[in-house]
């Protein structure tokens, strides 16, 4: 099975996991209700975010809120599946990554655009000190942004490891024409 389908059924995969435990929790779960599923760390937690990431701009009037929030991502998805395409065959991780922000571009997309929020559920914690609750989507975003960070690094060492080969190779020359 060639790249893209592949990269298709992580997609559909993330998109549908992503859609399903949401549907869970709305269903299961009155606004705001928690229940802890590791005692003292990890609860799911029925939230709605009407912002960004940890509810950036959430209060922000609609007439901001829906460019930014719906129709600048429509865009973005689209230069995903671009990008995807150009990847395809030639870097696996990139590929992956565009692959992941894509799928959990369009998952929170789909509730955008069906509920004017984003489900979240997922509710980390210590002590009272809780990260900003998050979903399926949010964690292939993230997991992409690390697969950038590694992409660069490797990127980088290709470069510098080709960089030495080039001076070693122009030395070498050098020294056989003296």
């Amino acid at each position: 099975m060639n790249r893209i389908w592949k990269f298709s059924l992580l997609i559909t995969g993330i998109i549908l996991a992503d859609q399903f435990s949401k549907g869970a929790i709305q269903s299961n779960f009155y606004l705001g209700e928690s229940i802890p599923i590791i005692d003292g760390f990890f609860n799911f937690t029925y939230v709605r975010n009407p912002g960004a990431a940890f509810g950036f701009l959430a209060e922000a009037d609609d007439s901001i809120r829906e460019p930014l929030f719906l129709w600048l991502p429509v865009v973005a998805c689209i230069w995903l599946l671009i990008l995807i395409w150009r990847t395809r065959k030639d870097n696996l991780i990139l590929g992956l990554a565009y692959s992941l922000i894509f799928a959990g571009a369009v998952g929170n997309l789909i509730d955008r655009f069906s509920l004017n929020y984003v489900v979240d559920f997922l509710d980390f914690y210590y002590g009272k000190s809780h990260f900003p609750c998050f979903n399926i989507a949010d964690s292939s975003i993230s997991i992409a942004a690390g697969l950038l960070i590694l992409d660069f690094i490797i990127e980088a060492k290709n470069h510098r490891e080709k960089g030495r080969s080039e001076h070693s190779n122009v030395v070498k020359s050098e020294a056989e024409e003296s």
